[in-house]
């Protein structure tokens, strides 16, 4: 069981997505929150593998929920769900940890496949968002200083990054590499700890920014 935790300060629409997600076994919704800190204390009290975040809410917003989550319960994986397509609130998003970034008007069957890769510990975007980041990330390499643009990955690194960005899942990665997919994780969770972030997307961007990825 995938345990799920719904911030939204719109009562129909956490309604609405209990609806949804109740209709699959494997979830189960454990709480509910009508804003960012109400959502942080109830994680904190239920702790849910995953939470739909809407961005804009009273008292805390998303992000700083998203910021909040990640300090005091990193295991505790986050997706973005919001009504707002905004380029800046999803690098934020993305940056800030979250592990997947959908809007409401999104199909049942993405909603279901970004919670199961956000339980897992994947980051999965759909692939118009992926070429956002892309494109956001290729626009904003200028402004990265030479000190902070030298990062040193291995080759296997490299090889499991490339993957990453393709697309590919870790069994995938593993099953192409040759090697496991408790493998495949360590070298992400080295490129993580190299290039400063904690996620499949922000690992991602952050590589083209520094030019270590070519787009």
């Amino acid at each position: 069981m995938i345990k799920l935790l719904i911030a939204d300060d719109h009562l129909i629409i956490r309604q609405g997505l209990r609806l949804i997600l109740e209709t699959e076994d494997e979830f189960e919704i454990v709480g509910e929150a009508s804003d960012g800190a109400e959502a942080v204390e109830r994680c904190q009290e239920l702790k849910p593998d995953v939470v739909l975040m809407d961005l804009r809410m009273p008292n805390m917003d998303g992000l700083a929920a998203i910021e909040k989550l990640r300090e005091l319960q990193p295991e505790t994986a986050v997706v973005i769900l919001t009504t707002f397509n905004e380029d800046e609130l999803m690098l934020r998003g993305l940056k800030a940890g979250a592990r997947g970034y959908l809007l409401k008007d999104t199909d049942r069957n993405a909603l279901f496949d970004t919670i199961r890769a956000a339980a897992r510990g994947e980051t999965l975007l759909k692939p118009d968002i992926m070429l956002k980041v892309l494109s956001l990330a290729e626009g904003g390499k200028q402004g990265i200083s030479e000190s902070v643009s030298q990062v040193e990955l291995t080759d296997r690194e490299m090889e499991v990054l490339e993957a990453v960005a393709r697309g590919d899942r870790s069994k995938e990665v593993a099953y192409h590499l040759g090697i496991s997919e408790r493998t495949v994780k360590a070298h992400l969770a080295s490129i993580y700890v190299k290039l400063g972030v904690d996620s499949r997307a922000a690992a991602i961007s952050v590589a083209i920014q520094k030019g270590i990825l070519k787009t």
